[in-house]
């Protein structure tokens, strides 16, 4: 058996070993042996996608032992369960395992000037590291649901305990939401493995979708179960009216969790949708396709319109990150091999242009100790690199031709205009609307006149411009080449189309 998913997914449990063994005194040994806990699984990560063959379809590097078997005792007589370990990835799993990986290891870098009880936070880190690349390596919805327990605790702790003023609310705000999310995912799990009897994600395909799948699951089991999928995963991508958490995390967390926070967790719901919704209920998904699509334009446009009026960068970057999901909601709903590539690559886009965008927000906060775009004006003679990454980064997430935000953006309205023209002429005010807020924001940040204040401000160090420049590179990279993503998603977006064309 192959356990590279396995060494991969179990890595950071080095780093946190080696963090248990160090004296709290010693904080420079505790950030490096932090930093080294992610690059581990950098490193891991990137030998997987070396072996990975994009042509060959179906689960690849799969790993499977038995774990908990049992009988249960009912009414018609007795039913033998069994719950497997199993792990295996796909070209998705694969691409979001590597923007785990990588969007870890730079917000490492982003915590070096962590100075207060960096030990128990790069331990924290570190566990949430450990979920996030379970979540994303898991075959079985019971390791899922584990793996996605798993990240609320350290997330919580990391928000309540070294974010900004308000962090004790945020961090509880995010705990409730999220804990209401799983609470439905666990019964829609049980229930899914109380009528077919398995969690593998592809024996409850092949029993749905097979002839006898109407029996053993009929429409309204199936519509229920759908409806319940999207309110779960809605609260984690979010989707308006389920957002409200996200904002207070955006604002209070920590810039190198908000990094992990917008550039990976609320994949998870995106990813969750994809696979489990669009995955086991094809035909259902069609029919909630225009509830999907008017959601995803709603956040679109209510992110959009709310991003324009907030003074400070942080509620800029909270409401574009609602209003890109919406992206992602188009995408889906268009059911097409446009359509849905748009929404992937927004996934991967956004996590990289928010983690850069968060990053360098940090950067502004802990030279001035604010965030507030009036505090910033004429920031590009103090500080050009950040100020130009910083526009850079704003350019990318409007979309501009030749970025990353540009490809995903297309493809995902130019699925959904083919399917739903009226729906998609309306979203499309929203890329209007981005490039107001983007631009308002970042020009009154970069130009006009230089205060006074800014003259003590020192521009990226070497370490800092590491995160900025190599975000940047791959925001660049998919934007010029996306078929770099393109070659892993094929086989992948080929199953879940056939399925929609039932």
């Amino acid at each position: 058996m192959n356990y590279m998913l396995s060494l991969l997914v179990f890595s950071p449990l080095v780093g946190i070993l080696a963090l248990s063994l160090l004296s709290w005194k010693n904080e420079r040994a505790i950030k490096l042996a932090g930093l080294f806990g992610t690059l581990l699984p950098l490193i891991l990560v990137l030998i997987a996608a070396a072996g990975f063959h994009s042509s060959v379809s179906g689960l690849q590097m799969t790993e499977q032992a038995n774990w908990i078997s049992y009988t249960l005792e009912g009414l018609n007589g007795s039913m033998q369960l069994k719950i497997n370990y199993e792990l295996g990835i796909t070209g998705l799993s694969l691409v979001l395992l590597i923007l785990t990986a990588v969007v870890s290891f730079l917000a490492a870098l982003a915590s070096w000037n962590m100075k207060n009880a960096s030990k128990s936070f790069f331990i924290f880190f570190l566990i949430l590291e450990l979920g996030m690349l379970g979540v994303f390596a898991s075959q079985n919805l019971f390791l899922f649901f584990i793996f996605f327990e798993i990240t609320l605790i350290p997330m919580f702790f990391l928000i309540g305990r070294w974010g900004y003023a308000d962090r004790e609310k945020a961090a509880y705000s995010f705990l409730i939401y999220n804990g209401i999310g799983s609470a439905i995912l666990l019964i829609v799990f049980v229930a899914l493995f109380m009528k077919t009897g398995t969690l593998n994600y592809g024996e409850l395909t092949k029993i749905l979708a097979s002839p006898d799948g109407a029996a053993v699951a009929g429409s309204t089991f199936r519509l229920s179960v759908l409806v319940s999928l999207l309110i779960a995963f809605g609260i984690k991508l979010p989707i308006f009216p389920l957002h409200t958490w996200m904002l207070r995390v955006h604002v209070q967390a920590p810039p190198s969790i908000v990094m992990l926070h917008s550039g990976i967790l609320l994949k998870i719901g995106a990813y969750g949708l994809f696979t489990f919704g669009m995955g086991f209920f094809p035909e259902e998904f069609k029919k909630l396709g225009v509830l999907i699509a008017i959601l995803g334009v709603i956040n679109l446009l209510y992110g959009a319109f709310l991003a324009i009026v907030q003074t400070d960068l942080k509620k800029v970057l909270a409401y574009s990150s609602v209003s890109h999901m919406g992206i992602v909601l188009i995408g889906l709903a268009a059911m097409n091999e446009a359509g849905v590539k748009g929404a992937i690559f927004q996934l991967v886009s956004h996590g990289l242009i928010s983690a850069l965008l968060f990053f360098l927000i940090g950067v502004l906060y802990e030279r001035s100790g604010s965030s507030d775009i009036q505090d910033f004006s004429g920031l590009a003679a103090a500080m050009p690199v950040t100020a130009g990454v910083l526009l850079a980064g704003g350019l990318a997430s409007l979309g501009l031709p030749g970025m990353s935000g540009f490809i995903s953006e297309f493809l995902a309205f130019v699925g959904l205009f083919q399917t739903m023209p009226i729906i998609a002429a309306i979203g499309a005010l929203g890329i209007i609307l981005t490039a107001v807020y983007i631009l308002r924001a970042v020009l009154a940040v970069t130009f006009g006149p230089k205060k006074e204040t800014h003259s003590a401000f020192k521009d990226l160090t070497v370490l800092e411009k590491v995160p900025a420049f190599v975000l940047l590179a791959l925001v660049l990279l998919i934007g010029v080449y996306p078929e770099i993503l393109s070659k892993s998603l094929t086989t992948v977006l080929d199953t879940i189309l056939l399925g929609l064309r039932g």
